[in-house]
């Protein structure tokens, strides 16, 4: 659609909000700072309440304006639905589909899935954001995100999942590793090594804390980072070890760089990767074939990752 059917007042506020100031929302919209100033203070006069409070520093929401955000970012996505019904209905498969996925998927995942989409419907484009599980599921809730690949979503009324695959717990070593050749590990072995820990916005180190707090307890050789990336090499470099799922590091595994063994020790609770969309709004034709590709994609990186433990 050429022209939004959301009013230039709410999607004023809305990038204000975003931006952080009104001054920054200007630059990004282009258009003249007075104008938005204008055209807020004329919808809170409509409305009868104030959306913002102007502090020294920028733009803060008042209870009422968080209501009008959520409002806004809902009637947004609704648009872009409607946009790609109205393309459906034409013959044509495009649009943008804002995808919420986790920072693992970014070297195997996602460029399968832009190059599948690329090759199977040109005209479908993707805006990836690349967010913690709590940080995707409230993408997806807000209107930010059209659909999500969330680590650990708990269940919730508000979510509709899609698909959902469980994924054990595991430690992840290089082939020459001393613990390579074991069919499962305790973490009591695994942590004979130096460790490799993802950092706490991650639901796996969470979990770790809140069953095994013994790990953190006593004194260990560890690295921790909040890069996946970054954990991946440390244990492809053959001394560290990484505690993770299979989809975490399912190229790595699939060619054979890291190796991947079973937690046995009891309590070691399997994780769980979902695709979700908003249960409030049902997705439109052109989600539905991005989540169809997305969960096909998730399924084969699955299936080769282990594979190569047959």
């Amino acid at each position: 659609m050429p022209h939004s059917l959301v009013p230039a007042s709410l999607r004023y506020a809305d990038q204000v909000v975003r931006s952080g100031s009104i001054q920054k929302a200007a630059r990004e919209l282009h258009v003249a700072a007075s104008a938005i100033n204008r055209q807020i203070l004329q919808l809170e006069d409509e409305l009868g309440t104030p959306l913002f409070e102007r502090l020294p520093r920028g733009m803060r929401l008042t209870p009422s304006g968080e209501a009008v955000i959520a409002m806004v970012r809902r009637w947004r996505q609704d648009e872009r639905q409607l946009a790609a019904e109205v393309r459906r209905l034409q013959g044509v498969h495009q649009g943008v589909v804002a995808l919420a996925a986790m920072d693992s998927m970014s070297t195997g995942v996602l460029p399968r899935l832009v190059d599948d989409l690329s090759r199977s419907h040109p005209l479908i484009s993707l805006s990836v954001e690349l967010a913690t599980p709590d940080d995707a599921e409230v993408s997806l809730m807000g209107g930010k995100a059209d659909l999500a690949a969330i680590f650990n979503l708990a269940p919730r009324r508000e979510l509709l999942v899609l698909w959902k695959e469980v994924l054990p717990l595991g430690c992840v070593v290089a082939p020459g590793h001393a613990l390579a050749a074991r069919g499962s590990v305790s973490l009591q072995q695994a942590t004979a090594y130096p460790v490799a820990l993802q950092s706490r916005a991650i639901t796996i180190r969470r979990h770790l804390e809140a069953q095994y707090n013994w790990l953190f307890k006593e004194p260990r050789r560890f690295v921790e980072s909040n890069s996946l990336q970054l954990v991946k090499q440390l244990a492809m470099g053959g001394q560290h070890v990484m505690f993770t799922s299979e989809l975490d590091a399912a190229a790595e595994l699939a060619d054979g760089r890291l190796v991947f063994l079973p937690i046995r020790d009891r309590g070691a609770e399997p994780q769980a990767i979902s695709v979700a969309v908003d249960a409030a709004h049902p997705p439109g034709p052109i989600v539905k074939l991005v989540a169809e590709r997305l969960v096909a994609v998730l399924q084969e990186s699955l299936e080769a990752a282990r594979a190569a433990r047959r």
